[in-house]
């Protein structure tokens, strides 16, 4: 097995494919402001980088008798996927990958027979990007009403500062990426202020723009 990446290592593999947006004006999905993003649907086409930054998350959890790997639907299935795969050729047993998905009213259910297969497992949950942890704290839920056994969480940034309280008291919560950007409410963002035009191509500038021309 390879050492563990470094988070420079890490931040290179973004690089390289564009994955890190900076001096832009982002909406957020929690619907806040700021100038920073990391774009992991940069990342995910990218299947060479994408395994080494999964395969950084599983190394951080093999002492963990992971059994299942469950993400939110839908870029969290392609790491549920690798990481998944990493785990079992690390610890040399069969690690299943599963997700959640999104309901109507902002929680997440799992189906497809998937709640059959976390219950009394060893469940390990990941996530690309930790900004308010309100989504992946549904997940870890969802997960634990399954009876699945949630042993850490895993993501690719902690981009809010992010605790394992936060998320619903996980034993265990790594990042390969922490950031700390400067973000604001719509009505205080400095870069409204300055009239910034507003980033389409990632996060939620698009519809927030749709919805402002409603």
């Amino acid at each position: 097995m390879t050492g563990a990446m470094s988070e420079e290592e890490i931040l290179n593999v973004f690089r390289q494919v564009g994955a890190i947006v900076t001096d832009s004006h982002i909406v957020y999905t929690s619907g806040k402001h700021g100038a920073l993003y990391i774009n992991k649907d940069a990342l995910y086409p990218h299947t060479a980088g994408t395994s080494r930054v999964c395969r950084a998350i599983a190394q951080r959890f093999i002492d963990e008798n992971v059994q299942v790997v469950m993400a939110p639907a839908i870029g969290g299935i392609v790491l549920s996927q690798w990481v998944a795969q990493h785990l079992s050729e690390i610890n040399g047993y069969e690690v299943l990958a599963v997700y959640a998905e999104k309901t109507a009213d902002g929680g997440f259910v799992i189906k497809r027979g998937y709640d059959k297969l976390i219950m009394g497992k060893n469940v390990l949950v990941v996530e690309d990007t930790l900004t308010t942890g309100g989504s992946v704290k549904k997940v870890i839920e969802a997960t634990r009403i399954a009876g699945g056994n949630v042993v850490g969480l895993g993501v690719l940034c902690n981009r809010g500062g992010i605790t394992m309280n936060d998320v619903g008291d996980v034993p265990k919560l790594t990042a390969l990426i922490t950031v700390n950007p400067d973000v604001w409410d719509e009505e205080a963002c400095p870069l409204c202020q300055q009239n910034a035009p507003i980033n389409v191509d990632v996060g939620k500038g698009r519809e927030f723009l749709a919805q402002r021309h409603s």
